[in-house]
């Protein structure tokens, strides 16, 4: 096992955006300095928003691309000027959507450091043919153009904000992909099916209903549901409620008798 440690920080490419990782080598880097980093779409330019971190090389699971360096007044200038020209194409963008008459919302617009690409970030609740859009882009910013049709939640990572429980939204702050949510997890755990209770940001179920659920469901496993006739201690009854935390639950007897059994732990 490699136990050779690598300095990793964490980067965000927008106020409250998706922080990703990147191998600092041996550059001093400490919170809020701007950086120019490796990534997929070529250099971007960034803020370190976490200290250096030492992990064991084995330990990491995922390519690690790498800061290039610290950024210069020159690199802030360019950074700049990218982000008033990423303004004017996304009014432009906007313009040729209507033009072509497109059933799609535009959410973000961005180029990467060097300008040879220029990404477009859209949501529509169907498949959206743009190709004549695309050509129009690429003739007018000379560059190659990419468009990205994306859902709420994807939306909600983009863009980030706070979650219900005051914290940044976890997709947004450490999430990579999207569990499969349901509203059977928000019954499982016995959460009022209230949307502004159990909705996200993005409008859709909340990631974290699915951390806990399978405790619940190993909690609940040797409790009896809700609605459910047993007898005990010689008295029958109908389940009307389950407490998952004291291994407890209450049955209502033919006498309106209502009684709290304990089962032990295992």
């Amino acid at each position: 096992m490699d136990k050779t440690l690598v300095n990793v920080v964490g980067v965000v490419f927008k106020k409250y955006g998706k922080k990703y990782y990147f191998d600092c080598h041996d550059l001093k880097l400490k919170k809020n300095i701007t950086v120019i980093v490796e990534t997929e779409r070529g250099l971007q330019f960034g803020t370190v928003i976490t200290d250096i971190i030492q992990i064991e090389k084995s330990k990491i699971h995922f390519s690690l691309k790498s800061v290039i360096r610290i950024s210069t007044k020159k690199d802030y200038t360019i950074h700049l000027n990218n982000i008033k020209d990423e303004k004017i194409a996304f009014k432009k963008c906007n313009e040729l959507i209507d033009k072509f008459k497109l059933d799609m919302k535009l959410v973000d617009v961005s180029y990467n450091f060097e300008r040879t690409q220029l990404f477009f970030t859209f949501m529509s609740n169907e498949r959206v043919d743009f190709r004549d859009l695309a050509k129009e882009l690429a003739k007018l910013y000379k560059t190659r153009i990419e468009l990205r049709q994306i859902g709420p939640r994807d939306k909600a990572k983009e863009v980030g904000g706070l979650g219900p429980c005051g914290r940044p939204l976890c997709c947004s702050s450490y999430l990579y992909t999207f569990d499969n949510i349901t509203i059977n997890m928000a019954k499982n755990q016995n959460i009022a099916l209230n949307p502004s209770k159990i909705n996200g940001s993005c409008n859709r179920l909340l990631c974290c209903l699915s951390y806990e659920d399978e405790s619940y469901s190993k909690l609940k496993k040797d409790l009896p549901s809700i609605g459910q006739i047993i007898t005990k201690n010689d008295k029958k009854g109908k389940v009307i409620s389950v407490d998952v935390f004291k291994k407890s639950y209450k049955i209502e007897t033919e006498d309106k008798e209502i009684m709290e059994i304990f089962e032990s732990w295992k």
